[in-house]
């Protein structure tokens, strides 16, 4: 009996023991979706067991509604995860694919490193037309800078940030 899935053309790698399929795990066979829930889908394999996808084995990506991904009646190709002592099975779609089928998520291409023997250094925030700065004055500007904002926030009279709460007369 030669069963061959219409979605994609493969047979069973479950073996034939005594006149009966015997499923093992790590096999993919091809079955039909005969029941969606919620939480997942039940599968008729081809060798005549049921089992069970469930939603997080359904895709690569996110799955939030099941039946934008499957439909009863649909042939998929299934992995067999894991048989339980009471003969409940569990399946996987998404480990079934092919690793050449498997889409690979896009990854934006890392920066070049620096070279081994360069030092790790911070920069700053530096515009490229300032010219590298001396001790000297980089501490004049921060002293600059810290005394304008001071002057600013003592002008907004915010309470927050001038040591207390504003005496009154």
């Amino acid at each position: 009996m030669g069963f061959r899935c219409p979605a994609t053309n493969c047979s069973s790698t479950a073996h034939c023991n005594s006149g009966g399929y015997v499923m093992e795990i790590g096999a993919i066979l091809c079955g039909k979706i005969s029941g969606i829930i919620d939480y997942g889908a039940f599968v008729d394999c081809e060798n005549g067991q049921r089992g069970m996808v469930h939603i997080s084995e359904v895709a690569n990506s996110y799955v939030e509604n099941i039946r934008e991904h499957l439909t009863m009646g649909q042939d998929v190709r299934v992995k067999v995860l894991n048989i339980t002592p009471e003969g409940k099975i569990s399946l996987s779609i998404k480990k079934a694919v092919e690793p050449t089928q498997a889409a690979a998520p896009a990854r934006s291409p890392r920066p070049p490193r620096k070279p081994a023997g360069s030092p790790n250094t911070w920069q700053g925030t530096r515009s490229k037309r300032e010219a590298p700065q001396n001790f000297e004055d980089m501490m004049s500007r921060f002293k600059q800078t810290s005394e304008e904002n001071i002057s600013t926030l003592r002008k907004s009279g915010d309470t927050r940030y001038s040591g207390g709460a504003k005496r009154r007369k």
